[in-house]
């Protein structure tokens, strides 16, 4: 009789044992590292370096030419007392109300609007409000400078109207220049909420609304009831994708109003490039660089833990 045998007669317990797994066949531990090496090999080369790199030449003064000489933090000091580059900050700040707060303001009634309501050519809607995220930034600059014109479009209709008084030199106002830009942007950013929102929204089951309207809600109430706290995700993605595009936002400013007029347009991506080509401070340039990766870092951190707390 097998040992085995015998010793379930005696009443002991037989060991339990499990296929045996070859050695060839085991599961290292560092094979998932494996697979993830390349996407991080790419990610350290154009992304990890040139931000050591950036960091390293902001402890410098240097003009990309000739020796540079080692300031320490100086050139952080001067982010936070130039007041050129504070008040670039705080066009910056400016900015994120018309990229990011104005589009989810509008984006949501437009979103619930275009998923809630039957409207015959409802594709066609959808592909118009998301048109402007396809065009090339550089194309919707030219397209809304030519309308700011002193003798553009806006200022034709104002006339036509009887408003004559109010047009002007949009993008050469003092004033209004910033506005004018946040504008774009709000018009830009509109369709990518709106898409993100609509999305969040056609997976609400349908029993929820129909279970809000047994209860009385009405249109309003069944919106801030049912649809806005279902697309919290969707809203703290767009937040922070919209909040990044206000913060790194170059090419806009670039085209229309170069800064201007003065200094009144002028933004830290845009600063980042001035002072690095046009005045040869590349030192600064790179602290100005860092400053900004670390505000967008933070903002966006906030709004995701804001949103995950939200859902909790």
């Amino acid at each position: 009789m097998p040992a085995t045998a015998d010793t379930a007669r005696r009443g002991g317990t037989v060991p339990v044992t499990g296929p045996s797994r070859a050695p060839g066949r085991r599961r290292s531990g560092w094979l998932p590292l494996a697979y993830l090496l390349p996407g991080f090999a790419v990610y350290a080369a154009f992304l990890l370096y040139p931000l050591v790199r950036s960091a390293q030449l902001s402890l410098y003064e240097w003009d990309g030419l000739t020796l540079g000489t080692f300031v320490g933090f100086q050139n952080y000091v001067e982010v936070l007392t130039d007041p050129v580059l504070r008040a670039s900050f705080g066009h910056t700040l400016v900015l994120i109300g018309f990229y990011a707060v104005l589009p989810v303001l509008l984006g949501l009634p437009l979103a619930a609007l275009l998923t809630r309501a039957r409207v015959r050519g409802m594709p066609f809607f959808r592909t118009v409000v998301f048109l402007p995220q396809v065009v090339a930034m550089v194309v919707v600059a030219v397209a809304w400078r030519r309308l700011y014109d002193p003798d553009g479009p806006l200022n034709d209709a104002l006339r036509a109207v009887g408003l004559g008084s109010l047009a002007r030199g949009w993008l050469g106002d003092y004033t209004l220049a910033l506005p004018a830009v946040g504008l774009i942007g709000t018009w830009v950013q509109l369709g990518l909420v709106t898409v993100l929102l609509m999305a969040g929204m056609s997976r609400i089951p349908t029993d929820r609304y129909e279970a809000a309207r047994l209860d009385g809600a009405g249109p309003v109430r069944e919106f801030f009831a049912v649809t806005l706290p279902a697309v919290r995700g969707e809203v703290a993605v767009a937040l922070t994708l919209t909040i990044i595009a206000a913060l790194k936002t170059f090419d806009l400013i670039y085209v229309t109003t170069s800064g201007g007029p003065g200094n009144s347009t002028a933004v830290p991506s845009y600063e980042v490039y001035r002072r690095a080509f046009e005045q040869g401070q590349v030192g600064s340039a790179a602290a100005v660089a860092i400053v900004l990766t670390a505000l967008i870092f933070v903002i966006s951190l906030g709004v995701n833990r804001i949103a995950d707390r939200e859902e909790k």
